[in-house]
């Protein structure tokens, strides 16, 4: 049963991600339910995320290749403080982490809910060249390493936060835009699984059937993409979230 369920639940996460987003959101609570430590779970969440990415990834190469003068800065940022950001999970212990989780899906679940309209403001606070400038390349190197860091700590929200990113970096090809965002997620969650592999953090016979379930359930979606009404897929997963941010707030606090 428990296989099962992770299969479903990679279904799910697979499907959500391919429609709306927000397939950690079903994920990482499966792997929690599955009896899975909270700071394996994250661990092996990324691990089993991580061939989406990927494959989304190659889906905009033609995209992403047209900026390939970025890609090498991008990834140097990307790895070390994806490294960084895992590291720095295996430094905290299931208790504190279980405390640290219903505020991390709290923040992921406003991303989720307000990430469109956080990106229009970027994209309109960044609009001319001079401000661009202002803001400097220094200060977005340092806002993609903490973006980084994040995602290589809790993976949940990492999509909205790049978009963001590449926003202030002047980028307004939405198609760009998300091969880019895919690519560094890629790179980011690389680095993660490779620090959570040295150090025996993924849990790699559950996270297998996750990912199982995660490969067919988004190219089940891809192939279901333009039938399905994604407002109200997105606002079932804002009401879940919610509910979930609710469950993990009440059991760390007043269990």
């Amino acid at each position: 049963m428990t296989e099962l369920l992770l299969v479903l639940a990679g279904l799910f996460a697979g499907a959500l991600n391919t429609l709306a987003g927000g397939g950690s959101f079903v994920l990482f609570p499966a792997l929690l339910a599955a009896g899975i430590p909270p700071v394996i779970a994250n661990a092996t969440n990324t691990f089993a995320s991580l061939p989406g990415y990927a494959s989304g990834a190659v889906g905009f190469w033609s995209d992403i290749v047209r900026h390939r003068e970025r890609l090498l800065a991008y990834s140097i940022v990307g790895l070390v403080f994806g490294y960084a950001g895992a590291e720095l999970l295996l430094h905290v212990s299931n208790q504190a982490f279980v405390l640290v989780v219903p505020w991390l899906m709290l923040f992921a679940v406003v991303l989720f809910a307000f990430g469109a309209r956080i990106n229009a403001f970027v994209r309109l606070r960044a609009g001319s060249g001079g401000r661009r400038q202002r803001a400097g390349a220094i200060g977005l190197v340092l806002l993609l390493a903490a973006i980084s860091l994040y995602g290589g700590f809790f993976n949940a929200g990492l999509g909205v936060l790049l978009l963001a990113f590449l926003a202030l970096a002047g980028f307004t090809d939405i198609h760009a835009m998300n091969g880019l965002k895919l690519w560094i997620s890629t790179v980011v969650a690389l680095a993660g699984v490779a620090r959570f592999a040295l150090s025996g953090a993924i849990d790699w016979y559950h996270g297998a059937f996750a990912l199982a379930g995660i490969v067919v359930g988004a190219y089940g979606a891809a192939r279901l993409a333009k039938r399905v009404p994604t407002p109200i897929i997105r606002t079932l997963v804002i009401v879940y979230g919610i509910g979930l941010t609710g469950w993990f707030f009440w059991s760390a606090y007043f269990g």
